[in-house]
């Protein structure tokens, strides 16, 4: 088919690029958001700007507030044809509570599981979750959007397609293609070590496009690599759901046996029990930590089987002062405070595995690396939206002299996928400051803006390119540009008219989440006002005069 393995390899980089690289767009994008996830939710929620806080007291704030915890009307509303008989108003039987909080959480997380009562699968459990001011306890709004942690982070990996887990199956699947694709790229350019040094700023559009596609692509080339596969292993068990289909019987048996071994009850007693005081019980974990040389935050504390005599606490270590993902759980009986079990030590795999997971999910504390982070995913961003534009460039004028359409689809889509999703970003933070807090399910408007934004940008993508059917450029490009730009201007001025905490205060108080979001936000102005510039420039010289394309090209100065 091909006339080398070179060729085929290049045919494979084009295509599986081309097709799959919408979705790395939003993948890099968003997971790029998300290393800042806690600081958007900030700034996304003024009631949360205050400094992180640790890990409160069990006994006099959190129990109070997990006692007072129902699940939502939306939570319920799910249990809808899995109850036999109506779905009760109130649900009495808790079987686990959990809270949970980072070194950049303000807010502690918080949630509730429930028994169903005649629920068909013995297991059903709806939940109540929360956010919780850790100060006074006092429970956040309801219906607001922690828009960084619980929408662009999710966004990352999933798409927030959550039928059948479809999101994280698409994801999976471009990141598998992804890693043939770098080592395609890396076969195809066999000049691989100059292309990390060059850049034609000043040659045509197709020229400029392939160095900035070869040079963001070489640089970054550990980072795709890497975050990629450590990807599929995270979810790994997503895409090999053995324990829990194919061997679930045997699963639960195995539960069970590791129930007997570690002490940890399996099931409740039936049997109700009073809870000892938990802060003793994280005391007691702490002051073994420290035995071990280990530093003390808790990052999780969770009750299992609440209100049972076999109800067991178990708490987990932050992490934060290394990279693996490990949390040196110690467990204790509630109704007591008897040390139940100390996890031991993890096998040669477990650790590799926690490494892995720590590194790509970077819990710790390493704000340098985190940029980082930030950067190596905008370098992906760049490097494929190169890809589109230069098989584009590379096209369009065939495709123009045999009356096809293919570019100028392309051109849609990769225009929407670009400069759409800056745009459907953008104005998702300007609907959290303009809509008002006191509106019922905020967030899910917030979530409707940011969709209908894109979906514009969609339409506006095919409204605007008829040029590139006949060889010229799209003026979509330019506009979507200017529409970002003043979509994130607008969000910041919009954030200090409603809250007050505009730059000149929270740069000299030093409160850099907010601050920091502002100031992203006027860097993405800045360089979507540079491309416009750049793009009206290029739009004027694309085409002669008096031509179709010359038309649409003008358009753009």
């Amino acid at each position: 088919m091909f006339q080398s393995f070179r060729l085929s390899m290049a045919w494979l980089h084009t295509w599986f690029g081309l097709v799959l690289g919408f979705v790395l767009m939003v993948v890099f994008f968003f997971g790029a958001l998300s290393v800042f996830d806690r600081e958007i939710d900030r700034w996304a929620t003024p009631q949360s700007r205050f400094q992180p806080q640790p890990m409160p007291s069990f006994d006099r704030v959190l129990k109070p507030a997990f006692e007072r915890m129902q699940p939502d009307k939306a939570a319920v509303a799910l249990l809808e044809g899995r109850v036999d008989g109506p779905i009760p108003e109130r649900f009495d039987t808790v079987r686990r509570w959990g809270a949970y909080t980072t070194h950049r959480d303000p807010v502690v997380a918080v949630f509730a599981g429930y028994a169903v009562p005649k629920a068909k699968d013995p297991d059903e459990t709806v939940f109540a979750i929360h956010a919780l001011d850790p100060r006074d306890g006092a429970v956040l709004p309801e219906g607001r959007l922690r828009i960084g942690s619980q929408f662009f982070y999710p966004l990352h990996y999933s798409l927030n397609l959550k039928w059948k887990d479809l999101g994280t199956w698409i994801v999976g699947f471009a990141a598998l293609m992804m890693l043939a694709a770098l080592v395609s790229g890396v076969v195809m350019h066999r000049k691989i070590f100059r292309e990390f040094f060059t850049f034609r700023r000043d040659k045509s559009t197709q020229r400029s496009a392939l160095d900035l596609h070869n040079l963001t692509g070489v640089v970054a080339l550990p980072f795709h690599f890497f975050f990629a596969f450590t990807g599929l292993v995270i979810f790994a068990g997503i895409y090999f759901p053995v324990a829990h289909t194919q061997l679930r019987d045997l699963h639960e048996l195995s539960e069970r046996i590791e129930a007997r071994e570690t002490g940890l009850p399996h099931e409740r007693a039936g049997v109700g029990a009073p809870m000892a005081s938990v802060d003793a019980m994280v005391a007691e974990a702490q002051r073994r930590w420290a035995a071990k040389g280990m530093a003390g935050d808790v990052g999780y504390v969770g009750v299992e089987h609440v209100g049972d005599a076999n109800a067991f606490v178990s708490v987990y270590r932050a992490g934060t002062d290394r990279v693996a993902l490990t949390g040196e759980g110690i467990h204790f009986k509630a109704s007591t405070g008897e040390l139940l079990r100390e996890d031991p030590p993890r096998t040669a795999v477990d650790s590799v595995n926690e490494f892995l997971t720590g590194l790509h999910l970077q819990h710790f504390r390493h704000w340098l690396l985190r940029w980082l982070y930030v950067l190596g995913g905008l370098l992906g961003c760049v490097c494929i939206a190169t890809g589109f534009i230069f098989f584009v460039e590379k096209r369009k004028k065939q495709h123009a002299k045999a009356g096809s359409q293919g570019s100028r689809i392309v051109d849609a889509l990769a225009v929407t996928t670009v400069t759409g999703m800056l745009i459907a970003t953008t104005a998702m933070l300007l609907a959290n400051r303009l809509l008002p807090d006191a509106l019922p399910d905020k967030g899910d408007w917030e979530k409707t803006v940011f969709w209908s934004a894109w979906a514009l940008a969609l339409l506006h993508a095919f409204a605007r390119n008829g040029a590139v059917a006949l060889g010229g450029p799209s003026p979509a490009w330019r506009e979507q540009c200017l529409i970002a730009a003043a979509g994130a201007v607008a969000a910041v001025v919009a954030n200090a008219i409603t809250t007050g905490d505009h730059l000149g205060r929270t740069v000299s108080t030093g409160y850099w989440p907010v601050a920091g979001v502002d100031l992203s936000l006027l860097a993405l102005a800045a360089v979507a006002l540079l491309a416009a510039c750049r793009l009206g420039r290029v739009g004027q010289q694309a085409a002669p005069r008096g031509t179709p394309a010359a038309i649409a090209g003008a358009s753009n100065g």
